[in-house]
């Protein structure tokens, strides 16, 4: 037995291993992507390889790529931070319905958004445009955990700096936005490896990425050697982001227990400013859901009913509920071990398996598939373009979005909780389910959300791996604008929208419980 000083460590060590287990368990069919492009690499000799790597088309996706997360990151933050203070800190008219409308773009598709604003603007194209769409595409990633602090900080805190003499703005800086780190780098990462994957988006805007230059290649020639050394590019870009996230959060951990100050918030007096303030929002509205309405609109008002064809709609609807609500269980279930290890028991080693979690989200859908095409097709054929192969595909590329949630509701959660039900005699992964995971429960549930919604508007993964007679609203909407059908397309993107709408609210809804609202 062990004695009753050590019990607690011992126990707590128990669950820690078992936990690690599964983690990189885990992190090991991770890197099968990875090793995919590792096999192809030694197998094309390095000759080929530094003739394929060292050129100016590397050179150039790499510039591009560089730019786009250089120029979007900060504004997409500063604009997220910026409505999230006058949504929940200001006296803003109809908060509750401003701060909905800034969830909802997440119900729009990325290359939906594309589609939108060619449709309006067909000059649209380079750079400045990627960014554009990409801001108004992306920036509820950030603003949504940002407003969810906000709702949590304890007011005294920022009371007792203001007794010190310290203005507003002063106040803001040094004691607020200090607090929104975590929120604002758990955002910023998600955007960040989003810009990294994402492909239909840049597509439609004739900007060049790693991303659709992969594809190109893909489609060009099957498996080809550059496409794979254009991988392993992108996988270096991932780790040098996720190298560079985990430097500047730091090992900082914000919880508290109980929950603070019941007074609530002292929202502030806009006065003049009040006009420009509702602008902001206003204008953010219009850009990221007016624009993408608008078109659809005129779609369907051209195509009239006749384009409603219950037979290919209906069933796109259905198979695409089914494996978005598989695929978000099962990828939140999975990455449960991790998000607890990242906050209960930081380490070297925990920190390369976080990595490992992360880095194949930046991977862009044809990359994975082909990896796990390769796979299947050599070791294990039964599972070839089979159910299981795709919902696995789901879960590794959807982890970093399921961790992004279950990490920032754990850290939330005291451990000093935990440390008393196993006083109290509960096993360890008894004394997690009935404290932390409980707590964490809203964050898991968004977690869900969020993955299910990354399922629906999937692409490219989904082409290759679905099983004959399995077609989502994505794969149908994406092969009729292939054939420029913009108006048959249109009802599968107003369904995509209409799917992802209730699981925005399910964000909204779990992000103010999760602030006790």
């Amino acid at each position: 037995m062990v004695p009753g000083g050590r019990r607690f460590a011992f126990r707590r060590s128990t669950s820690h291993v078992g936990l690690l287990a599964i983690a990189s368990i885990v992190a090991l069919v991770s890197l099968v992507p990875l090793g995919f492009i590792v096999w192809v690499t030694i197998d094309v000799g390095w000759k080929t390889v530094v003739e394929l790597v060292f050129r100016g088309r590397v050179g150039e996706l790499l510039i591009n790529t560089v730019l786009l997360e250089a120029t979007t990151l900060p504004i997409t933050v500063t604009l997220s931070v910026a409505l999230a203070w006058l949504i929940e800190r200001t006296h803003l008219p109809f908060p509750n319905l401003w701060s909905w409308l800034m969830v909802t773009p997440l119900a729009v598709p990325a290359f939906v958004h594309s589609y939108a604003w060619i449709g309006v603007a067909p000059g649209m194209h380079g750079l400045w445009s990627a960014v554009f769409i990409s801001v108004i595409a992306y920036f509820p990633f950030i603003y949504l955990p940002v407003a969810a602090t906000l709702r949590r900080l304890d007011p005294s805190i920022e009371d007792a700096a203001a007794s010190l003499g310290l203005g507003p703005w002063r106040v803001f800086f040094r004691v607020v936005l200090p607090q929104l780190r975590l929120a604002i780098f758990a955002g910023g990462l998600l955007v960040a490896l989003h810009l990294l994957s994402e492909y239909g988006l840049f597509v439609m805007i004739r900007f060049d990425t790693f991303a659709t230059a992969i594809v190109d290649q893909f489609q060009s020639a099957y498996n080809s050697a550059a496409s794979n050394m254009l991988s392993g590019v992108l996988v270096l870009c991932c780790i040098l982001l996720l190298g560079l996230d985990s430097l500047l959060r730091g090992k900082e951990r914000y919880a508290r227990v109980g929950s603070g100050s019941i007074r609530p918030v002292q929202r502030r007096a806009l006065g003049v400013y009040l006009i420009p303030a509702l602008l902001l929002p206003a204008i953010v509205a219009i850009l990221a859901l007016g624009v993408p309405a608008y078109t659809l609109l005129r779609w369907l008002y051209i195509g009239g009913a006749s384009i409603w064809r219950m037979d290919t709609v209906g069933n796109a609807f259905i198979q695409t509920i089914v494996l978005a609500l598989a695929g978000g269980v099962l990828a939140m279930v999975t990455a449960t071990p991790m998000a607890w290890l990242s906050v209960r028991a930081p380490s070297r080693f925990q920190r390369i398996l976080e990595a490992c979690h992360y880095y194949v989200g930046s991977l862009p859908g044809v990359v994975v598939a082909l990896s796990l095409v390769t796979i299947t097709v050599r070791l294990f054929l039964p599972l070839y373009q089979t159910f299981a192969t795709l919902i696995i595909a789901y879960i590794l590329l959807f982890l970093p979005r399921a961790m992004v949630g279950l990490r920032a509701s754990v850290a939330q959660a005291p451990i000093e909780l935990e440390r008393a039900a196993m006083s109290l005699g509960k096993s360890p992964t008894m004394a997690v389910w009935l404290t932390t995971m409980r707590l964490a429960a809203p964050g898991a549930a968004a977690s869900i959300a969020l993955v299910a919604m990354g399922i629906t508007n999937e692409l490219t993964a989904t082409l290759m791996l679905a099983p004959n007679g399995v077609e989502t609203l994505a794969t149908k909407f994406w092969s009729l604008t292939s054939e420029i059908d913009y108006v048959a397309a249109a009802p599968h993107a107003v369904m995509m929208v209409v799917l992802s709408l209730p699981l925005t609210l399910l964000l909204q809804s779990q992000s103010k419980r999760t602030a006790g609202q």
